[in-house]
């Protein structure tokens, strides 16, 4: 899956912000000790996009993309409300409501077990246009959890935004298609190899074997010792 930006703004976008993400070291390559995700997936690969919030002029610049994204995406009058999904997608929800003059509110994993037991802080967007936002996605099934919470609260939610899209998992988009959620990002691990042709970030054998992963992550991840599938990497996540 390499063809996921549509017009020539995507792609600089992403290189833009690929370049970024190498630039603050939020791009990690382990290829001889692999990641393994809460799906079970194992990667050679792991970007940190928490790093963002340390760099004022990195993230000023990926949040601008990511308004200009989702404007020409979803619209400039389409979006009533932004949600944030915790953690990680807290900041950057906060800072994209700003740009956007948009109410903000944020959804909890769990209910915080006390008070009102809310699992939607701020105020609940009800009947509100809501855009989810988060830092990034591997396989999708945590915005499906997200999203459910806001529908199941009232709002309106059909649009997603994240950072960073993995990009070679299967079944994201498809997954949550499936629930009429389109998906927005505006980097992905094929737009960090393109980028690292411009500067050597990393050494010609890890790109190799990065290289390998994204072209086949399913056979990457079972000869790595992880899950071999979308079906169980769903039913590990939906487990944990």
């Amino acid at each position: 899956m390499t063809k996921l930006h549509v017009t020539d703004w995507d792609r600089d976008a992403a290189l833009t912000t690929a370049r970024i993400l190498l630039e603050i070291k939020a791009v990690n390559f382990r290829p001889a000790e692999p990641y393994t995700f809460t799906s079970g997936w194992k990667s050679p690969v792991y970007i940190d996009c928490r790093r963002i919030i340390f760099f004022p002029r990195a993230r000023a610049k990926i949040c601008d993309l990511a308004v200009e994204k989702i404007s020409r995406h979803v619209g400039y009058e389409s979006i009533d409300a932004v949600a944030g999904g915790e953690t990680a997608g807290i900041p950057f929800a906060a800072w994209i409501a700003e740009r956007m003059l948009a109410p903000m509110a944020y959804v909890r994993k769990q209910p915080k077990g006390f008070g009102r037991n809310a699992l939607i802080e701020g105020d609940v967007p009800e009947g509100k246009r809501t855009l989810l936002v988060e830092d990034l996605t591997t396989d999708g099934q945590s915005k499906i959890r997200f999203a459910q919470a806001l529908r199941d609260a009232g709002a309106i939610c059909n649009h997603a935004f994240v950072v960073f899209f993995y990009g070679v998992f299967p079944g994201s988009f498809e997954t949550l298609a499936k629930m009429d959620i389109g998906l927005h990002h505006l980097a992905t691990w094929w737009d960090v190899l393109e980028a690292c042709r411009d500067r050597p970030y990393f050494d010609e054998s890890a790109l190799a074997e990065v290289r390998k992963f994204l072209e086949n992550p399913v056979a990457w991840s079972a000869a790595h010792g992880g899950v071999a599938s979308a079906e169980e990497a769903a039913a590990r996540k939906a487990a944990g």
